[in-house]
């Protein structure tokens, strides 16, 4: 960062220079008057005041010398050491100009290009304000402007929302409390997260021409984001907290694009005997579901049922009973290829591990398993490392995921000839999810924790050893140790701490190797995916880690496996990966569904909205679609409405809007007859339908 300042100076002493005659000539024209008016006090260089005496006055107009213009006038010539003055005091504001612009690019994260000026830095802060600027310079407020007053003046607008960028929290943690007064990046030095809470990185909206700029009408005709008290609800899609919303300012959806509505099925649905569990209580909720015309619903196929005790035998007849239900009632499917265990996290009802056979491998071979720094196992998933390793009885990992994706699609071909099968999502990892299993509650992770690095089976580490020998640096052939534990906070270790080593040589060079791992475990099974699937949708599900995520090193993506620290986009490899497949993207900033509701997360430095804006538009921008899901249980007004909003943006100007939607999950709790209503006027509201008050 200080040598990319240190280049910004240079060039702009370089830009400056020509303009600086200009500045002399209309500072000496200033100066033809001065001759009997007392010229008030100079700021000095050094940041004094100058001498304003008399004395001093006579002897500094003295050296000025008269000079004939074409009129027959005079004017006053500054001599030598006055311009070198001038240009010293112009060379003294560029620097501060250069470091209130470093500090705002490293701490704040204003998207300001190099060269940038102090107009750029007014427009930064103003956009942030709540105010709209143009190219031009022509600045007005928003629509929502005098709600951004009420809230820079520490108060909340009644029943409005704040049109400035307001960070919320995760989805799977209440409402943080904000300062009355928070301009992002404008903060000293600080020690410890508590002086990092002006920081906001990656989260710089702009102006109505984003689908998700902070001061449209789309957050105006939303519920908000953060609540000051009462009733909080979490924001199921992007982590947010939203408040109560007054009908008379929700968005009428009536006429805008269709998005299927899918429910995800309970957990539970196929049991370890790979049989269908109280089918008749299904088929009538699926009727229930039919009636207010949900598209389809989502299931998992769980590989440790599926192929439990001996290699490529694959039992399917629990999912074969419960495809032709669905069929029946002329429902739509999504499937999940589940290669990881369930249970284990919040929410998990039920436990499934992997096969039997994979697990006796292990424990002769625990190497099969991803494995932190201290050597711990997790067998929710393999390891990546064996990816091309022959050592499942004679096959590698992506081998045995192609032959059972194989066998999958033989059994239900019909069912994917007469179109029923409208998805196929594949799990690449963690909870079916594209990356490592950096934060598992079972090794003691806690929120806010950042995590740890998951590369120390003896294949990883093969892997990184060739990879530090290519680059002609064997000694890099090591995981970082410095990195702290599951439970540190970035400021406290070395390695993600501001200026830390994660942006040194090594640390570089580290991260792209772990995050170029994780790509390329998605291109091998996908290229294998779209063989075996040719003709079908298929989805990929990627989970936001968006605490930490205002803070240089965006420490919980980085151990995550997303390379996607201050000024860098992590996000746009994976997405060019999937485009390479025609793969849909399944987004939702998960993860922190392990959380207690009551934890305290004030300085977590969490920003899900930012995040999810990130993604989503880098998906966009290179046209491919985006699904999404909700991550925590939904069942009130506010929440569907704001997931409404997000699945289909109001001011986006290319009209883009969510490719499908999945509802987690189908349970008794859903079907309580409020909680419904208000489910059905959700999905009238997403599929585009006229909606009346069901509820009036």
């Amino acid at each position: 960062m200080a040598a990319e300042m240190q280049r910004f100076v240079t060039s702009e002493d370089d830009d400056e220079e020509m303009g600086m005659d200009v500045k002399e000539e209309d500072d000496e024209d200033d100066d033809d008057g001065e001759k009997n008016i007392e010229s008030p006090p100079m700021l000095g260089v050094d940041g004094g005041l100058a001498s304003a005496s008399s004395n001093n006055r006579f002897v500094h107009h003295q050296q000025y010398q008269e000079q004939p213009t074409p009129q027959g006038g005079s004017r006053r010539c500054r001599p030598q050491e006055e311009k070198e003055r001038t240009k010293l005091r112009e060379r003294q504001r560029r620097a501060i100009t250069a470091k209130i612009l470093a500090g705002l690019r490293r701490h704040g994260n204003y998207n300001l290009r190099v060269r940038a000026d102090i107009n750029d830095v007014i427009a930064a802060l103003a956009r942030e304000a709540g105010w709209v600027v143009l190219p031009d310079g022509t600045t007005f407020p928003s629509r929502s402007q005098g709600c951004n007053l009420q809230c820079l003046q520490g108060a909340r607008p009644v029943g409005g929302t704040c049109s400035t960028v307001v960070t919320s929290s995760s989805s799977h943690i209440p409402a943080q409390q904000t300062p009355p007064i928070s301009l992002r990046g404008i903060s000293s030095p600080y020690q410890n997260t508590v002086d990092y809470n002006a920081c906001q990185m990656k989260s710089v909206f702009v102006p109505t021409s984003s689908p998700y700029d902070e001061s449209s009408s789309i957050r105006t005709n939303s519920s908000p984001l953060l609540g000051d008290g009462g009733d909080v609800h979490n924001d199921p899609l992007l982590g947010g907290s939203i408040d109560s919303l007054d009908n008379k300012q929700e968005r009428d959806f009536a006429g805008t694009p269709y998005v299927p509505v899918y429910v995800m099925l309970p957990l539970g649905i196929i049991n370890m005997k790979c049989e269908l569990v109280d089918p008749d209580g299904i088929i009538k909720q699926l009727r229930v579901l039919k009636s207010i015309n949900v598209d389809g619903v989502m299931i998992d196929c769980w590989w440790g049922i599926v192929e439990a005790h001996v290699p490529q035998e694959y039992n399917w007849n629990g999912y074969k009973r419960l495809f032709q239900i669905v069929r029946e009632l002329k429902l739509k499917l999504q499937v999940v290829m589940s290669f990881h265990e369930c249970g284990g996290n919040i929410g998990d009802d039920v436990c499934i591990p992997l096969p039997n056979w994979v697990a006796e491998i292990g424990r002769s071979n625990p190497d099969i398993y991803f494995t932190d720094r201290a050597g711990r196992r997790n067998p929710e998933c393999l390891s990546w490392g064996i990816d091309k390793e022959r050592v499942l009885r004679g096959r590698t990992a992506v081998e045995v995921y192609f032959d059972y994706m194989r066998s999958f699609r033989a059994e239900f071909d019909e069912f994917f000839e007469d179109g029923m099968i409208s998805m196929i999502e594949v799990g690449l990892g963690p909870c079916g999810e594209l990356r490592y299993p950096s934060y598992p509650v079972k090794h003691g992770w806690r929120y806010p924790g950042i995590g740890e690095f998951q590369c120390y089976d003896q294949y990883m580490l093969n892997s990184l050893r060739k990879a530090a020998e290519n680059r002609g640096h064997s000694f890099w052939a090591r995981g970082p140790d410095n990195a702290g534990s599951y439970n540190s906070c970035p400021h406290e270790t070395g390695f993600f701490c501001d200026g830390g080593d994660y942006d040194g040589y090594y640390g570089r060079f580290f991260l792209n190797w772990y995050s170029q791992v994780l790509i390329e475990h998605g291109d091998r099974v996908l290229s294998l995916a779209n063989l075996v699937f040719e003709g079908t949708c298929i989805a990929v599900k990627l989970s936001g880690t968006p605490w930490w995520y205002k803070t240089a090193s965006h420490a919980t993506e980085l151990t995550s496996g997303f390379y996607n620290s201050c000024n860098r986009d992590g996000y746009a490899a994976i997405v060019a990966m999937l485009k390479k497949h025609g793969v849909i993207l399944n987004f939702t900033c998960a993860g922190m569904s392990l959380l207690n509701q009551n934890v305290d997360f004030s300085e977590a430095l969490a920003d899900p909205e930012g995040l999810t804006w990130q993604v989503l538009n880098t998906a966009w921008d290179v046209c491919v679609p985006v699904a999404s899901e909700n991550a925590l249980p939904c069942h009130d007004r506010e929440g569907y409405n704001y997931l409404s909003e997000k699945a289909k943006p109001m001011n986006d100007p290319d009209g883009r809007h969510l490719f499908s939607f999945t509802y987690l999950r189908l349970s008794p709790l859903l079907m309580e007859r409020h909680n419904f209503l208000e489910f059905e006027r959700f999905v009238k509201r997403v599929h585009g339908e006229a909606v009346l008050d069901i509820l009036a």
